[in-house]
């Protein structure tokens, strides 16, 4: 009992004498490039606030930097000395002066590059050192400074000291002036606009009569800092490293994860009905809506509203520095007239074409809202052919009443004009240059159904809130834009309508699409990039986009890239999304002819329920025969022969995928490459599907499946042709499974199955004769 009460008793002690580590300090001493700014001083942004955020709980970021501060006043005016007196060991402390070290006129200020600059950054160095702390030296950042299209710079010889005392003192540099140089130059002159302080007057309370400013940055641009100071830490491999803050994403830190710039509007709103519109259900309100934009943009932009009511329209046309807001209780209509939507050259699936003026139109803006919670109706009934498949025999009867019925009677068409573009090859298409002419477009002008909302060529697009139901065709559809936001929309549209895509995001960059709820008769969230020879001349990848958050219910497919991505698609990164009931989940899709490359994806957190089709599915074969058997109990797979590698040659790798649940599918997984571009380095882990047959890998190498649970009806859960690098480890499966793994084609090789109870099946690895004997391990 002694011996339990002193035990207790020193217990207690520790307790009261124990105290948590402290956390790391980070400090920031600088100028106003990297100071944090008031609320009031939006947009204005130092990167060292967004610098504070990539850290996590175990560092502390300490931003001491002072907007107008040198090297000089920085220390004179005692800001020093609150860093210095809390400075410990094992303390970084960031230093970035230089901007304001150069103004000879102010005597508080200036320090000369070669004298007083030096000496002061080698004291403030040393003066780290003698307290244990780190210090790392930064060079100032460049400003926005184009001379005939070039990049010029303005900070003399500043950099250069700062690079050559880290030299001399073996201190750590960030050469954050020749890395921005690189960012801005990489943007261009206009690009780069949206890095630094560039607003029209009315749109922040601070700058009433507007602001150019090229040296402090937006958001967007302390952003693009930010991170590349993080990148610096992680490429040099600097101690600070352990404490920056990972991304859901296995191997990624969150500064890796893309950014994007948003729009910004004036105050000022212009009521619709104020221009002549009238919510009376029949009255044509397009031209006073686009009268009421182009005032509007006229006036240096803001907000048109369209209020409560049915607003009955033709097409709209999006003007830059406009936000389309369509209040609660609005209906925006599109009309059900032919003659109200002329015929224009656009883009359709990939390729330049014909097609009537979309309801929602933009061409060559910038800073652009679609917003509200209002609805936008694309009457889509009156575009769209519908398979007799797909109704029931009363509707059926119902629907041709009207309308014209195909030769084969499983298909209806709204008139004949849209029945006879059916039947034409390529109707609408302007392929190798050639146009259809004026008369053969007028006589099927009823089949060239318009996107919904299309936006080309576009930059900082805001899509937030809104409604959108009957699309004639794809709802929403930016095409070679950059800096896209949509969030928190609804799209609804018939589970049978042709083409009714939610969102085709096509050869654009830099965006994120979050909290939507899609569900429509085609696929849901689409990763596009131009088809054929017209995208791979194009050869803009759609890239760095952020999709989160969102539910698919009835479509297509879920999340989709494909199958035009003859310019590629890279650095998507999705997470958090549900799909429910849709006819693939995750669908990676693609063909011979088409080329491009399709690499680094990531994919976190997907659940699925009550999926036809494949729960995974990487199909570089789409839209040509099937070579995969529908009798889930066949056993052997007809052999895909190899062509000739050309441009036309697809590729798909570098794909991670974790965190699965899907309850219900026909297949959990398909990966089928080419015998001339097979799927490489493919990862999916910690997976767990329902589904009638199992997992499916044809031509493919560098596969990882790992912690993967599929509950299947097969008798062999898994069924490999030509791959080899493919690990199997800690698989889980259903009882009554005959056989683990059915190996076919003297092209498998090199495949393991790690930490799998394989003992407890019958028969675990059925392997075919051309199979080499050394082909298969396991333990």
């Amino acid at each position: 009992m002694k011996k339990l009460k002193l035990l207790l008793l020193l217990f207690l002690g520790f307790l009261i004498s124990f105290k948590p580590p402290e956390k790391l300090n980070i400090f920031l001493i600088g100028d106003s490039t990297c100071a944090n700014k008031n609320p009031y001083d939006a947009p204005e942004t130092g990167w060292g606030q967004v610098f504070a955020t990539l850290f996590s709980e175990a560092a502390k970021v300490q931003n001491h930097a002072v907007n107008g501060r040198s090297t000089k006043s920085f220390r004179n005016e005692g800001k020093w000395k609150v860093v210095y007196d809390q400075l410990k060991k094992g303390d970084y402390v960031f230093i970035q002066f230089g901007h304001n070290d150069a103004k000879i006129s102010d005597t508080t200020k200036y320090a000369p590059a070669q004298t007083d600059y030096r000496a002061n950054l080698i004291r403030y160095v040393k003066e780290v050192q003698e307290k244990g702390g780190i210090p790392i030296l930064l060079t100032p950042v460049m400003r926005r400074n184009f001379v005939n299209d070039s990049l010029v710079d303005t900070h003399a010889d500043y950099p250069i000291v700062v690079r050559e005392v880290s030299k001399q003192l073996g201190v750590t540099l960030i050469d954050l002036h020749k890395i921005s140089a690189d960012i801005i130059s990489k943007h261009g002159e206009n690009g780069s606009k949206k890095m630094f302080m560039h607003h029209l007057g009315g749109v922040f309370p601070k700058f009433p009569k507007g602001i150019v400013d090229n040296t402090h940055f937006s958001p967007y641009g302390a952003a693009l800092m930010a991170n590349a100071v993080a990148n610096e830490i992680d490429k040099q491999a600097l101690g600070l490293r352990n404490f920056l803050t990972l991304s859901e994403f296995d191997g990624k830190f969150k500064y890796e994860l893309p950014v994007y710039s948003v729009p910004y509007f004036k105050k000022d709103t212009f009521n619709i009905s104020r221009f002549g519109a009238i919510a009376d259900g029949k009255t044509l309100n397009s031209p006073f809506i686009n009268q009421t934009i182009d005032a509007c943009a006229k006036s240096g932009g803001g907000t048109v509203l369209i209020p409560k009511g049915i607003w009955l329209s033709g097409p709209i046309v999006m003007q830059s520095n406009v936000n389309l807001h369509i209040a609660e209780g609005a209906l925006l209509q599109f009309s059900k007239n032919y003659d109200d939507f002329p015929i224009v050259i656009t883009s359709w699936e990939g390729q330049e074409s014909y097609r009537c003026q979309p309801p929602i139109w933009g061409k060559n803006l910038e800073n652009i809202g679609i917003t509200g919670s209002g609805t936008l109706d694309g009457a889509g009934e009156m575009w769209g052919m519908i398979k007799k498949e797909k109704q029931t025999p009363s509707a059926w009867s119902k629907l041709i009443k009207k309308g014209v019925v195909n030769e084969q009677n499983d298909a209806w068409y709204p008139t004949a004009s849209s029945y006879l573009g059916s039947k034409t090859p390529n109707a609408g298409r302007i392929l190798n240059g050639i146009h259809p002419t004026e008369k053969e477009l007028k006589s099927y002008k009823d089949y060239l159904r318009p996107n919904m909302i299309s936006l080309f060529n576009c930059q900082n697009i805001l899509i937030e809130g809104i409604t959108l139901q009957n699309s004639p065709a794809w709802t929403m559809h930016p095409l070679l834009c950059e800096h896209i936001s949509v969030k928190n929309v609804t799209v609804r549209n018939t589970w049978y309508a042709p083409n009714s895509d939610a969102i085709d995001l096509e050869s654009c960059r830099n965006g994120i699409v979050e909290g939507c709820s899609f569900d429509t008769g085609d696929d849901g969230i689409t990763i596009k990039s131009g088809r054929d020879e017209q995208g791979r001349k194009r050869g803009v990848p759609t890239e760095n986009f952020i999709i989160k958050n969102n539910k698919v219910y009835r479509a297509h497919g879920g999340f989709v890239i494909g199958s035009e991505m003859s310019g590629g698609v890279r650095n998507m990164y999705i997470s958090d999304c549900t799909f429910m009931g849709t006819d693939v989940g995750l669908r990676f899709k693609t063909a011979r002819g088409r080329g491009g490359t399709v690499e680094n994806i990531f994919v976190n957190n997907i659940n699925m329920t009550q999926i036809p089709g494949e729960a995974i599915i990487f199909d570089m074969y789409y839209a040509a025969k099937d070579p995969v058997p529908a009798n889930p109990n066949d056993q052997f797979l007809p052999i895909i022969q190899a062509e000739p590698l050309n441009d036309g040659t697809p590729t798909f790798r570098n794909f991670q995928i974790k965190n699965i649940i899907c309850k219900g599918a026909e297949t959990g997984i398909l990966i089928r490459g080419l015998p001339e571009s097979k799927v490489k380095n493919i990862s999916i882990e910690n997976a767990y599907i329902e589904s009638n047959k199992g997992i499916v890998v044809i031509e493919a190498e560098q596969i990882s499946l790992k912690n993967i649970t599929n509950i299947t009806e097969s008798n062999s859960l898994a069924t490999i042709q030509n791959a080899k690098n493919i690990v199997f480890d800690n698989i889980k499966f259903s009882e009554g499974i005959q056989n683990l793994l059915n190996i076919q084609g003297k092209g498998s090789n090199q495949i393991k199955v790690l930490n799998t109870n394989h003992k407890i099946v019958k028969e675990p690895f059925v392997i075919n004769k051309e199979v080499s004997n050394k082909a298969l391990s396991f333990k």
